[in-house]
Order: C-alpha cells, then structure tokens, then sequence
C-alpha cells in the first residue's frame, strides 16, 4: 500500500449517476486485477474505497456510482483537482487458476474491477467470456471495452429493454466454462451461487472504516475463520464462503 497525492486527468459521466474518473500518479503498488483504492473527500473523516478498473503507465482509471456525500464530491471534481488516495489495498484476483474458458460476471458498479482481470486473462492466452448486467439499457457501460479486449460478451436487462432478458444467471446458464469470477451486490452471489457449475473468486462489496485491515469493521466468517473484506478480501473463492 501507498499513500499519495493523485491528479485528476478525466472524470465524466458515462451512464446516469456513473462516472469514469482517470488520475495520474503512482501505481507501483498495485499488484493484481480487483484490488481497490480509497479516496480522502474534503470534509469527510472516513475514506471512500472504490474499484480499479485499470492501471498502467503512471494512470489509474475508476468507475464508481454517486450513492452518497463522498461519491457526489468526487462527481465535481474536475481536471487538474487532487485527491489523498490510498493505493494497492486488496488482495485482488488469482488469474492462475483461471482454467483455459474462465467467465466473468459483474452487475452495475460491481463490472469495473472485472475490465482489467479480462485484460490480463486475454493476454494469458484464455477464452474469455463476459456477462454484464444492468436494469435497464440506459444503464449499460462498457459493453465496447470489453468487446475490443477480445471477450464474448452478453449483456442483460431486468426489464429487457436491450440483450437477453432476465439477469446474469439467465446467461450463464447457456455458456460454457471452467471457472468464473463475479463482482456486484450478494443477491447476484446468491443467485450465482445456486447454478455455478464450477469453482470461483467472488469480490464482495462491504462498508469499510479503514480499508487496510486495522479496524476490523468490514470482518467476516469463512470456513477457515474471520476475514476482513478490505485486506483478506475483497476477493473470496468459493470453497471458503458461508452464506
């Protein structure tokens, strides 16, 4: 984990209430797809922990959904502002156990973390297929992105206003694959949870104090004992989850 002041390269609205945010700065300490980044807002004593969706070359790129105070000050932030960020927290994805025909299920903001697994797993040589679920097509980001990586991608609508219609299960269904990794809210787990044919890594989505595992605010029971969230997790496999 490191500390640093980042600068504010882009922050534009993508869908309603959804805004991709590029900052420049050290990215030395991230080390695996779905670790996470926590924002200091002025005025605000806790920080706001948000997904990467991608990094390289000095530049880190977020999505994140304006739910609250923090995230709505982040919405106004415009080129050339700053914020303290936390970088490298999380233990993120293992791509290596994959399989060779892995399947990557987000719902919502829960989609961004899954871009740059998807990147890292095409560039290992796997199949990857992509289900993306939304409410309604409106909603719907980064279906392109995924796309140009070279990813089957589906896209679903609760109300089927574009793609298949249902949610990501409803897809996931009628697609082959080895193993899978998911991040969104627990129903969509729940959900997954119930048809997975295979083993998995699930990134949970969980309120957090500190994000680096002094708190323990964000802890949880697994089979193999407590875990926090922000620094055992957010990533979980499978096996080791009690729902």
């Amino acid at each position: 984990m490191t500390q640093g002041i980042y600068t504010v390269i882009l922050n534009e609205e993508i869908a309603p209430a959804v805004f991709k945010m590029e900052l420049a700065g050290d990215t030395s300490a991230l080390k695996a797809p779905g670790q996470f980044i926590n924002f200091k807002t002025e005025g605000l004593y806790l920080r706001r922990p948000i997904s990467v969706c991608d990094y390289q070359d000095g530049r880190i790129t977020v999505i994140y959904k304006v739910v609250g105070e923090g995230t709505e000050i982040m919405s106004r932030a415009m080129k050339g502002n700053t914020f303290d960020i936390l970088v490298g927290l999380g233990n993120g994805f293992d791509i290596k156990k994959s399989g060779e025909e892995p399947v990557l299920i987000g719902g919502g903001v829960g989609i961004p973390p899954l871009y740059r697994l998807c990147k890292e797993l095409i560039d290992a040589g796997k199949k990857v297929s992509v289900i993306l679920g939304f409410n309604t097509e409106n909603e719907i980001f980064y279906e392109k992105e995924f796309s140009e990586l070279g990813a089957d991608v589906t896209v679903t609508t609760a109300d089927g206003s574009y793609g298949v219609k249902g949610f990501v299960t409803d897809a996931m269904c009628k697609i082959k694959y080895d193993y899978f990794y998911t991040c969104g809210p627990e129903p969509m787990f729940r959900a997954i949870e119930s048809i997975a044919q295979t083993s998995g890594q699930y990134s949970f989505e969980e309120r957090m104090g500190c994000g680096f595992g002094a708190c323990m605010g964000c802890s949880c029971k697994t089979k193999y004992g407590s875990k926090r969230i922000c620094k055992d997790g957010p990533v979980l496999v499978r096996e080791e989850i009690i729902w």
